[in-house]
């Protein structure tokens, strides 16, 4: 079982952004599919639906509609509820909220309270401005990214800068999307996918109106609005509120496609930002889909053969066979799941494949360790616990069985976000093909169902996007970082999208996990000169982890 001091010892020893990373479930996939929640793989979904009028595009502060929203001042109190917060001095962390409308279309309409939290310069007479953050998802709190991340700021950059996480519409504190209650959440993160393709094609087209019309029935009036775009403009009112002429920003995986969403938006606004683990916004949903599922194989074979090479691993010593010797075992959870040390609860095949991805959003040295160790609980001690206790952190539930709100705003958000044609049926047998050949262990069971849906066809909401290029002339440069080994966001997006802007520069951190910032010392410190000097690092500058 995992305790309450290793629970916590697992989180200080990875860095805090791949922390929440794992708490936001941050990905590239498409909604809550019934394919992609059942089995605990990433497997290709296609969102489906007739795209609605692209609604006008504001004019932000010009616009005399909005200006109430960006003079407004942030009343800012110390954040004394959260005994967390306290254990660092008390007042040093301040929350607040802003307010924006719920359509920008209609300003005059709804208006939403965005909360808001700031950890201000360190050193308020060199001060340059705010820092904002967002740690990924869709469906992580930047509230949170600031409360549990700020000794990843400690030094230059929070000496010059306050920084700043905002939960986005529709997440945590920020008018919550609502969906599933715990138990019916409970069910169906444990349930295991039918193997009969029809049987599991009812199964998940069931699923899928059903969870559809469980959000349509609580968050109904908000669905149409929490997509990114929205997300960028409320970003900008920020900026506007606490009196900065520039937005400096740090976004983590889909906290990219955030940044991008704001420079397609608000180019001549953008001032320092870093792009770190990209979602490319110009990306075939599918394609993005397919490369995630074939990135997470390949990271699970690059653990596995790490596990091989090391003694007492629960996959053998053969690295050609760890792979497969792992992966059959979490399929056969399915037939026998495993016992765990909490309520009763089992560990499905569902649960172990999440709680056995979640930890390789993690680096090598630390995050591979507790799953080695997890793994070697269940397969030699037949015990679930460790691997049930990773699954629940990655999908946001407490240790009393609640959950946040992080799996149904990040189902909402991505339904707001992506739109595209039902795949032909040589387009699914291509995709087919390549995950037979690229990915067998994760598409052992994937059927043509699984890809043609459901994604977002039962959503009650069609949204206007569509993937596309940004260029964001006009823009300042922008920092692009890419991690070569990371699973959820594979590198070569971030080559793409630092080719696409106008004016970028590519940093790499050559190593495993989601994410770079936080670890590595060389990542960290040209991130640090890009944002307090504007210095952008050496063309092909390439780090490595924990260097």
């Amino acid at each position: 079982m995992i305790t309450p001091f290793q629970a916590a010892s697992f989180r200080r020893s990875i860095p805090v952004a791949v922390a929440l990373l794992l708490a936001a479930g941050c990905t590239g996939g498409s909604g809550d599919s019934a394919s992609n929640a059942a089995d605990g793989k990433p497997v290709p979904t296609q969102v489906t639906g007739t795209a609605a009028a692209t609604p006008p595009k504001p004019k932000g502060a010009a616009d005399p509609a909005l200006r109430a929203f960006y003079e407004q001042k942030i009343s800012w109190k110390a954040c004394t509820d959260d005994p967390k917060t306290k254990k660092k001095d008390e007042g040093e962390f301040r929350c607040g909220t802003f307010k924006v409308p719920l359509d920008y279309t209609a300003p005059d309409g709804k208006s939403l309270d965005i909360a808001v939290m700031q950890h201000p310069a360190a050193k308020p007479d060199q001060r340059i401005g705010s820092l904002v953050l967002n740690p990924g998802g869709p469906g992580g709190s930047g509230q949170d990214f600031v409360k549990y991340g700020f000794d990843e700021f400690d030094g230059p950059l929070h000496d010059r800068y306050d920084i700043l996480g905002f939960d986005p519409r529709g997440v945590a504190d920020s008018a919550p999307v609502r969906c599933l209650d715990d138990k019916a959440r409970d069910e169906r993160n444990a349930r295991d996918s039918p193997r009969d393709p029809v049987e599991r094609k009812a199964r998940s087209e069931r699923s899928g109106k059903e969870f559809s019309a469980a959000c349509q029935a609580q968050s109904g009036e908000l669905l149409p609005f929490v997509g990114t775009r929205n997300a960028a403009r409320d970003m900008d009112v920020l900026r506007g509120a606490v009196g900065d002429d520039k937005l400096n920003y740090l976004g983590i995986s889909y906290g990219t496609y955030l940044g991008t969403m704001y420079l397609d938006e608000f180019p001549d606004r953008a001032g320092r930002m870093v792009l770190d683990a990209v979602v490319d916004p110009a990306a075939d949903k599918l394609d993005a889909s397919i490369d995630q599922t074939v990135g997470f194989e390949r990271s699970f074979r690059a653990f596995a053969a790490d596990c091989a090479a090391r003694v007492g691993c629960p996959l053998g010593a053969d690295p050609a066979k760890a792979a497969e010797i792992g992966a059959t075992f979490l399929d056969a959870l399915q037939d026998k799941p495993l016992r765990t040390a909490y309520d009763g609860r089992k560990l499905t095949s569902s649960l172990g494949w999440t709680g056995t991805n979640s930890l390789l959003y993690g680096d090598k040295e630390t995050a591979w360790k507790y799953l080695r160790e997890a793994l070697a609980l269940a397969m030699n001690r037949k015990d679930g616990s460790a691997l049930l206790f990773y699954a629940d952190d990655y999908l946001g539930r407490d240790e009393k069985g609640h959950y946040d709100n992080s799996t149904d705003s990040r189902s909402a958000i991505r339904c707001a976000d992506g739109a595209a044609p039902a795949p032909s049926p040589e387009r699914i047998e291509q995709v087919l093909a390549k995950l037979k050949a690229d990915a067998p262990l994760l598409s052992k069971d994937t059927v043509a169902s699984d890809i043609e849906g459901p994604g977002c066809e039962f959503w009650p909401y069609k949204t206007p996007e569509k993937p596309h290029v940004i260029r964001a002339e006009g823009a300042a440069p922008v920092l692009v970082v890419g991690t070569t080994g990371d699973p959820a966001t594979p590198y070569a997006a971030s080559e793409k999208l630092a080719k696409d802007l106008a004016h970028a520069s590519l940093l790499t951190l050559k190593g495993e996990g989601h994410g770079a910032f936080g670890r590595s010392k060389c990542v960290d410190a040209a991130v640090a000169a890009y944002i307090i000097e504007g210095k952008l690092p050496a063309a092909g500058t390439q780090c490595t982890d924990g260097k």
